[in-house]
Parts: C-alpha cells; structure tokens; sequence
C-alpha cells in the first residue's frame, strides 16, 4: 500500500508538472502524458510495479469522462441540426481521412480489424486540442469556426457508430454478431436523441439538484452505470457516456461541465500515460517513418477538408485555409481508438503514439501558419506568371462576407 500511495503521489505530480509546463508554452499536455507514460512503463526510464493496475482503471475512467463531457457540450437539436446541413462535409472527411489509414495497415499486412481501427486513428480530429487553439488564437468570432466545429461533431456523433462495430470487430463475433451490435448502436442513439429532444427537460429536472455534491454523485453514477450496461451489450462504454451527455441540457449540463471539468483533466492524463505505459518506447522507431509520411498525408487532407467544408458554407478563401489548418491536430480520440486495438495488432499502438506525438504537436502550428503560407505561394505564383491580381484574395478579413 505504501508503494501504491509513493508511486500515485510521484505520477500524479509529474503529471502536474509536465500540465504547468505545456501551458507556459502554450501547447497542449497530450505528448507530454505520453512521453511520461513511455518513460514509466515496460522499456522505460522508471518501470511502474505496485500502481499499474490503479492505473489501468483510472484509465477507463478517463476515456468515460472524455466522452461525457464530450457529449455535454451538445444538445440534442445541435446535432441533428448539424447533421442536417453538414452531412456532405462529414462524407469528405471520412473518405479523405479514414482511408488513408485503412490502406496503410492492409499494405503492412496487419488485416481488415486493424485497417478499420488505424481508419479512426487517422479520421478523428482532437476536439480538445482545436478548441484550446481556437481561444488562443481568438478565432471563436470568425465565419469558419462554426464549420470546423461543425465537422468536429460530425465526427464525434460518428463514434457513436463507429465504436460499436470496431468493438465488435475486435472480439471477433462474426457478420451476424456485428451486424446486431451495428443495430443496437443505431437504435440506441436514435432512441436517446429522440428523448433528449422530445423529454431533456424532463430528464434535467430528474437529474438537477442545487447541491453540487448531489449533483456530482448522480451525474458520475448514472454515466458510470449506463457506461457499464452499454459494455455489456457490446456497445461500448464510451459511447454510454456520451449519449448520457447529450441527454442532460441546459443548467444541469452547465453544473456538471464545471463539478466534473477537474475530475475529466485527472483521469484523462491518467489513460495518456496508461497507454504510454503499455507501449515499449523500443517499438516506436521501426514505425516512426510510417507515422511521419502518413502523419504528413493526413495532414494534407484535414486541410482540404476544412477548406472543403468552409466553401460549401460560402466562406471567403482565407477562411478556407484558416479552417483546414485548424482541423489537423490529432489526439485523445486517436488514442482511445488505438488503445481499444492494441490486442488485435501490437505494432498499432507505437504507430499511434508517435503518429499523435507528430500531429499533436504539429496541429496548432498549422492552424496558425496555413492561412499565410497559402497567401504567400499564391502571391508568388501570381509575381511569377505576371498576370493580374486575383479577383478573390486570401486576405480577407475573418468575418468578411464570404
């Protein structure tokens, strides 16, 4: 027990250390939880014996609050609404996304399980990290940041499915397992934005308390339960939370989006250094190169993405860049993916790790770069063809009509 407290007590405060020095430079924690995770685990500096188990639970604790808050962040008509009018921009960003991915894991042979997982990996944009870079860079105003959070929750609303059948997937219980597993997904969702919309009131009353310890207990519990139950029915905890999110709306959602924001930033370090800590730092450089050049495709995609999406919604050339840049950084979704697969293909794991090291990293330098690097070239391109200037410009103003 003594061994268990001394090595909590030391994770806990490197991870606190590791969190100041992140946002003294303005960047996000993720690589750093990961690097901690490699440097504690099998093949690392300082291996970890007496809390690993501790940690492992904490671990899925952190991907279910990951995803209730997630799901907080919504209501029901957002989605449906979103869904309605961006759907087309969600079909590019799969297609351009996801697929890269699924042709590099069958090219290395690793078979159709892990092509579906490392799909996800490379398909799912980090929603925590764009938003801290769109705050920093102050483009919450601006005409394109309503699509790329537009695409953002396409693809979260997109785990609901995806989850299920990657799950199912990877317990291997065949066509007819999966396909019931697909329905009870989609019956699932469907059932609960049916309620959130027709009955959140009703579902917020029954959860609202003005004691924010009540509040707290019977928000934890209910998702822990509904998590555990959707576990059970081969649906995935994840996705549990999640819609238990959606269901709670107004000040409820706003009372437990602030009682639980600190308990999520807790267990989510802990499952960045879990998964850390179940790849060998010695598996990365055999794939490093592959997750630098598919890091760098998928890159290129986010951005035709964003610049996909923003033109559909009549935003001006500059916004385009702007939302394409924004989109690349990959993270705590990307991970939970990969940690789902791990057993299925171990190389996925140290080819995750170093693909979101990349992109994590490289996301907020993109968001803030593309836009200028594209006004640049284009004006280059312009000088070197000595035509003249074109009618639309990439410096337009943010909120200039588009």
């Amino acid at each position: 027990m003594t061994a268990l407290l001394i090595e909590l007590g030391a994770v806990i405060l490197a991870l606190g250390i590791l969190g100041r020095i992140a946002s003294r430079f303005g960047f996000s924690p993720i690589p750093l939880y990961l690097l901690a995770g490699l440097g504690f685990g099998h093949g690392g500096l300082l291996p970890l014996a007496a809390s690993e188990e501790f940690v492992a639970t904490g671990a899925e604790i952190g991907v279910i609050l990951l995803l209730l808050m997630l799901g907080l962040e919504y209501t029901a008509s957002d989605l449906v609404g979103t869904l309605k009018t961006q759907y087309l921009s969600g079909v590019v960003d799969f297609l351009l996304n996801a697929l890269p991915g699924a042709a590099v894991a069958l090219l290395l042979g690793w078979g159709p399980v892990a092509a579906v997982a490392l799909a996800g990996v490379t398909w799912i944009s980090s929603s925590g990290v764009i938003a801290k870079v769109l705050g920093d860079l102050g483009r919450l105003g601006n005409r394109e940041t309503p699509v790329v959070l537009g695409v953002l929750v396409l693809e979260d609303l997109s785990m609901a499915v995806y989850l299920p059948i990657l799950t199912t997937l990877i317990a291997g219980v065949g066509l007819a397992g999966g396909s019931i597993a697909l329905l009870i997904a989609l019956g699932t969702v469907s059932i609960v934005l049916f309620l959130a919309l027709r009955y959140g009131r009703v579902i917020s009353r029954a959860v609202s308390s003005d004691n924010p310890e009540m509040l707290l207990l019977v928000v934890l519990g209910l998702t822990l339960l509904v998590a555990g139950i959707a576990q059970q029915l081969q649906v995935s905890a994840a996705v549990g939370a999640f819609l238990v999110g959606i269901a709670l709306s107004g000040e409820v959602a706003h009372g437990a989006r602030n009682l639980l924001s600190p308990l999520r930033d807790l267990f989510a370090a802990v499952f960045f250094v879990f998964f850390g800590l179940s790849t060998d730092p010695r598996d990365i450089p055999p794939v490093l190169a592959i997750a630098l050049g598919l890091a760098l495709l998928t890159a290129a995609t986010k951005v035709a993405t964003g610049w996909y999406a923003a033109r559909r919604a009549g935003v001006g050339t500059a916004g385009r860049w702007r939302a394409g840049g924004t989109l690349v950084a990959r993270g705590e979704f990307s991970i939970v993916i990969a940690g789902l697969a791990v057993g299925v293909e171990p190389r996925l794991g140290p080819l995750a790790t170093a693909y979101v090291l990349i992109l994590v990293i490289l996301g907020p330098i993109s968001a803030r770069y593309t836009e200028p690097l594209a006004r640049r070239l284009t004006e280059r391109t312009q000088t070197t063809a000595g035509g003249p200037p074109a009618a639309e410009r990439l410096d337009d103003p943010a909120n200039a009509p588009g």
